[in-house]
């Protein structure tokens, strides 16, 4: 009975020491879940910053073509063929940007697969900063028998915040608070909105071809993170059947539907959309000018923007409002015309890349940042000519 009783004892000694360790193990657990949240919040900063942070030798870059254009002549400072700018029959390209190596390769793509260079027309617009330093590039790199344009947003007179709700709201105090105040780095479960593109008018400004090209019928848009790989001619001989935006719709997945961009909560944008609606790509459109003058799409965007002040009906981009501003305006396009996720996506299929016309990195991880999906990242550098002297000398490399 002794021995009995010391082995029970035991054996409820052991059961107790379990039960201790299940606590331990349920705090530990508990433990590495919080700190797996934390640093997967901190790895969601970390990116972003990466994603706004300009490299060293993006930094430089346009200060040594800066530098080098306003030591030109001012007859050294044109571009040729301008005849072309406004010829209604050729092919136009509207091209947004402030970053001088993605307007580089988007040009040498296309040129690269035109197969009547000759014909192509290419409008930059970048803003003061980057003016002269885009210039120069262009000049130096001009791309054989295509015609190059660059401008300066500040050109457009016309472009105020009395006539761009859009620029009003940009360049208020509540808007840069809302994005920019520190505090809110802690608070924001979508960091986002802390980016510095969405508070650029460049970014805007393709809401305004028309007012842009006044002479022109068709203008083919182009973000700066894509890659031609196509000839892209074809577009222009699609009839859009009165609509005013060639686009490929992204039905694929739900988070490509309107309710994944507007808030279906508020009754103005319940009564008016489809939250099951398919949405569409921006970053390769072409755009019937002609049909948008008819149908007042700008007067359209304007009266959206002005009711969006809040920010109660969107909160960021310009795909929200241009799914707004295009409802029922869109004529779908091929997919094979514009594919998209090499910023974000590992698994965009090789497949796929190899037969689009239009390859498109957005996203975070753009081709030109040390974050770039490795194996995505050769479709763009092969259009880098790493050996040009600008290039060397800032140390840009593969």
């Amino acid at each position: 009975m002794k021995a009995m009783e010391q082995t029970l004892a035991r054996g409820q000694q052991i059961q107790d020491n379990c039960s201790a360790v299940v606590k331990k193990l349920r705090a530990i657990l508990h433990s590495t879940e919080e700190q797996l949240r934390v640093n997967k919040k901190q790895a969601l900063f970390l990116t972003q910053l990466a994603a706004k942070t300009l490299p060293k030798g993006l930094h430089c870059l346009p200060l040594r073509l800066s530098n080098e254009y306003y030591a030109l002549s001012q007859s050294q400072q044109q571009f040729p063929n301008q005849d072309k700018l406004e010829d209604p029959k050729l092919y136009h390209y509207a091209l947004f940007s402030d970053n001088i190596l993605a307007a580089a390769v988007v040009v040498n793509s296309t040129m690269t697969h035109a197969k009547d260079p000759s014909n192509h027309v290419f409008h930059i617009v970048t803003d003061k900063l980057n003016y002269a330093a885009m210039r120069m590039w262009f000049l130096a790199n001009q791309p054989g028998q295509g015609t190059i344009e660059v401008r300066n947003i500040e050109e457009f007179t016309w472009l105020n915040s009395s006539y761009s709700p859009a620029l009003k709201q940009l360049e208020s105090q509540s808007m840069i608070d809302y994005y920019f105040k520190t505090h809110r780095a802690s608070s924001d479960s979508n960091l986002k909105y802390r980016n510095p593109k969405y508070l650029s008018i460049l970014n805007h400004l393709r809401f305004y071809l028309p007012e842009v090209f006044p002479k022109l019928d068709k203008v083919l848009f182009l973000d700066d993170d894509v890659v031609v790989q196509k000839d892209l001619t074809p577009l222009w001989k699609i009839k859009l059947n009165g609509k005013v935006n060639g686009a490929v719709e992204t039905c694929g997945e739900n988070f490509h539907r309107f309710d994944r961009y507007l808030n279906f909560s508020n009754p103005l944008i319940a009564k008016n959309f489809d939250p099951h609606a398919c949405g569409w790509a921006y970053g390769m459109n072409i755009f019937d000018l002609i049909e948008w003058r008819k149908q007042k799409i700008t007067e359209i965007y304007h009266s959206w923007q002005k009711l969006n002040s809040d920010r109660l009906l969107w909160k960021l981009g310009t795909l929200p409002p241009g799914l707004i501003t295009f409802w029922n305006k869109i004529f779908p396009l091929d997919r094979s015309w514009h594919i998209l996720g090499l910023g974000y996506n590992p698994g965009v299929s090789h497949k796929d890349i190899e037969r689009a016309a239009v390859v498109h990195y957005n996203g975070n991880l753009k081709p030109w940042l040390e974050i770039a999906i490795p194996k995505f990242r050769g479709y763009w550098s092969k259009f880098v000519d790493y050996d040009q002297a600008y290039l060397r000398d800032c140390n840009i490399n593969p």
